[in-house]
């Protein structure tokens, strides 16, 4: 009852502010009005942050904060191992046959670091893989991919500690709603502050080069994991959604799925420094900001291209997202016929709107990119119906240096742009 987000909490709070507010007026030593006078704002500040945490839909339990406050987050070695595929022993990961009883019953989260060889950056990625990767039944079976891509500010960590995938994942495929597949979650922009919207920035990072192409590679090298292409899907929340949609239509060969939750359809300016300003990608080129603008890329496709299935959501309060998805999906609608568009009651841009969303987008793209290609050999095996349990104790970073982790971007409405936009040749 006194989680976090709960309203006895709050209400608990504003009765000892009560209490301690008339205790400050009503007492006639100076020394208890003083005391109660300074008590009061224990129960002010805290009512403060949890209202803020409550808005953005962050932290849910006291265990999520304590760990995060403790630094005890996605990070930690204890927490999520380090493992070098090329030097473990066979089939143990990390040379340690508990872990691999372990993984066998609850899965595995692990942390990498890994080099793009085009785009030279190096970045961390966790990857969690479902226990019927260790399963007898499975070794022949070389799994579907998702890369999920957290928003700006952010960090990879977020989809495991707040959004909560792993738990999600395991409730789904328990359920018999998900098909397995390995789950990717890289470091999107190398730095808390920086914003690179998933592209390859003029005279800057490759970072479209490194997450659509240098990533998906080397993983299919390294995993027992589909090489890219339809067994692949991507999806991400905020920026990550504009992520999602790019990436998909930059490189349709290489993804058969994307998911945009809350997402954006034309890029803004890169913050290339935690305290710098925002600079073209583009280095002013408009022919590369038309081929790095979803609305613009779909409609400049050839009639009858083939293109990634597309996943739409948002929060029903939303009105900025919900006007953007929609004039996306009208664009979308003549090449993929279907588009799911998914609005949450009463969700905003915040996390409590992503966490809801991502059962039915994992419901929906998990078969999908579990379904083999015309002519190959890959069969899908049934699901097993084991539960997952996330193996890690990561937690979000700090309220007090993310309490706009949430809050969507300024952008003009695509509604608008679209009603004004000049029709392509």
């Amino acid at each position: 009852m006194l989680e976090p987000q709960s309203a006895a909490l709050f209400v608990l709070l504003i009765a000892m502010f009560g209490v301690l507010v008339w205790r400050t007026l009503a007492a006639r030593r100076i020394a208890v009005r003083v005391l109660a006078a300074c008590l009061a704002f224990v129960p002010a500040m805290t009512f403060g942050v949890l209202a803020v945490n409550k808005y953005y839909g962050y932290y849910q339990t006291w265990g999520s904060m304590v760990a995060d406050l403790t630094h005890q987050d996605a990070g930690a070695a204890s927490a999520v191992p380090e493992v070098d595929f090329a030097r473990s022993q066979a089939g143990t990961l990390d040379g340690s046959h508990a872990h691999l009883t372990q993984a066998e019953r609850q899965g595995y989260l692990v942390r990498l670091m890994v080099t793009g060889h085009r785009s030279h950056l190096t970045r961390a990625v966790y990857v969690y893989l479902p226990p019927q990767y260790f399963q007898r039944s499975f070794r022949a079976y070389r799994f579907p991919v998702i890369e999920l891509i957290h928003g700006q500010p952010g960090e990879p960590q977020d989809w495991i500690s707040v959004v909560g995938v792993t738990r999600a994942f395991g409730r789904l495929l328990a359920d018999g709603r998900a098909r397995p597949a390995v789950l990717v979650m890289p470091d999107a922009n190398g730095g808390d502050r920086i914003s690179l919207q998933c592209l390859d920035q003029a005279g800057g990072p490759q970072d479209l080069t490194y997450l659509a192409v240098d990533l998906p590679g080397q993983l299919a090298r390294t995993l027992r994991v589909r090489a890219p292409g339809t067994g692949w899907g991507v999806a991400g929340y905020s920026e990550g959604g504009f992520c999602a949609a790019n990436m998909a239509l930059r490189f349709p060969r290489r993804y058969g799925a994307a998911g945009v939750l809350s997402g954006y359809f034309a890029p803004f300016g890169n913050r290339l420094a935690a305290s710098g300003p925002l600079v073209s990608p583009f280095g002013g080129s408009s022919e590369l900001r038309e081929r790095n603008t979803p609305l613009d890329e779909v409609r400049a496709l050839p009639a009858g291209t083939v293109i990634p299935a597309f996943w739409l959501g948002a929060g029903a309060a939303d009105g900025e997202a919900v006007a953007d998805a929609e004039t996306f999906r009208q664009v979308l609608l003549p090449r993929q016929g279907y588009v799911p568009l998914t609005l949450t009651p009463g969700g905003g841009h915040t996390m409590t709107t992503w966490r809801a969303e991502l059962r039915p987008l994992l419901a929906w793209m998990t078969p999908r990119l579990a379904q083999p290609p015309a002519g190959s050999a890959i069969m899908a095996t049934p699901t097993s119906r084991k539960p997952i349990l996330a193996y890690t104790r990561a937690t979000a970073s700090s309220l007090a240096d993310r309490k706009t982790v949430a809050t969507p971007r300024s952008r003009a409405s695509l509604a608008s742009r679209a009603a004004t936009a000049a029709p392509r040749p």
